[in-house]
């Protein structure tokens, strides 16, 4: 697998939609949706999964033109990265949502838990042996996390949110169990609210994933990450520095991002997560200039002063869903080709 290539290239999660398959337009001009969103969809119900895979084969083989080596399906199925799972388990009361603040401090439309979490049966197993048919190199699918599903919902049913949490990590352990059984080869918890709620991490966050990944054995990333560099169109300032992010040397969880070029993080935190591979973001997405082969090596080489090549992966910042595809496709190119300069210069080809 990845462990086969040094530096393997790979995308956090998403890549652009076609405007033909979502109103994109829609979609940046509002909150990530927490609750389906179906009102999104150019295209009617009859025909939409087969215009969803259709989008899926474009993402595949655009990663795999561009020479990323950890190929995704790209998130084409879903209105945002975790509304999709979110509200498939048993206990959500899809027809009388509740709300819960956003990471901006704003109120959003949010499942509703009026009873019991329970995974009813697979959600995303089709999409990884899919996924998994058209691409002949290793792959990757993503699934939203226990403790963000927790923070991005309304708990009407549980005595704590940290009990919910638990809840939510048994359906997930279940799903990844069942995405392994399917033949993906990484499986990512998305967890941008381990950095936005960092007091509330600390208390259960880590109980949550591990509990989540009890019994894998296949290899896990974990992304967390500032929030999209993109919002309403706009570029978002980010913070220098994570909130909750050593912490994390201490769970099950294999691979870990970091989001580095846009926000300029200081690369020796990455000495801080001695045990763990580092999935290092080189992408800046808050613009859609496409940075030079040799910037990206400049950012490679910076973290290689912290981590052995052996411990690192690259990859853009956070999700690629806001860009449009010729902006996506390019800066993944130029991901591929800064990361072959500093492969070279390795001995590494």
């Amino acid at each position: 697998m990845a462990n086969d290539i040094l530096l393997p290239t790979t995308i956090v999660g998403s890549y652009p939609q076609p405007d033909w398959l979502i109103d994109r337009e829609r979609l940046k001009a509002s909150l990530p949706p927490r609750v389906r969103a179906q009102q999104l969809w150019r295209i009617p119900e009859p025909w939409l999964g087969d215009a969803q895979e259709a989008a899926t084969l474009v993402a595949i083989r655009d990663q795999e033109l561009a020479g990323i080596d950890i190929v995704g399906d790209g998130e084409m199925r879903r209105e945002s990265y975790s509304n999709r799972l979110a509200n498939a388990l048993s206990g959500i009361d899809i027809d009388n949502p509740g709300a819960a603040m956003d990471r901006t401090g704003k109120p959003n439309p949010a499942p509703r838990v009026a009873g019991p979490i329970r995974r009813i049966g697979g959600i995303e197993v089709q999409d990884a042996e899919f996924l998994k048919r058209h691409s002949s190199k290793p792959v990757k699918l993503t699934l939203p996390g226990p403790f963000t599903m927790t923070k991005q919902a309304q708990n009407d049913h549980y005595a704590t949110d940290a009990d919910l949490a638990m809840d939510y990590a048994d359906a997930v352990n279940a799903e990844i169990k069942d995405l392994f059984a399917a033949g993906v080869d990484v499986v990512q918890l998305d967890e941008p609210y381990m950095q936005a709620r960092a007091d509330d991490a600390r208390d259960y966050a880590l109980a949550a994933l591990d509990r989540a990944l009890d019994g894998v054995t296949g290899t896990t990333a974990l992304h967390i990450c500032f929030g999209y560099a993109l919002v309403h169109g706009n570029s978002v300032t980010k913070p220098k520095a994570y909130d909750f992010l050593t912490e994390l040397n201490r769970s099950r969880i294999d691979v870990i991002s970091v989001e580095a070029a846009q926000p300029g993080l200081d690369p020796s935190i990455l000495a801080e997560l001695p045990d763990k591979i580092i999935m290092y973001g080189v992408l800046d997405l808050s613009h859609n200039e496409i940075e030079p082969a040799e910037l990206i090596a400049t950012r490679i080489r910076e973290a290689l002063r912290h981590v052995s090549a052996d411990r690192l992966w690259i990859a853009p910042d956070c999700g690629m869903k806001y860009h449009s595809r010729d902006v996506a496709f390019g800066k993944l190119a130029a991901m591929v080709e800064g990361t072959r300069i500093v492969r070279k210069e390795l001995g590494a080809g």
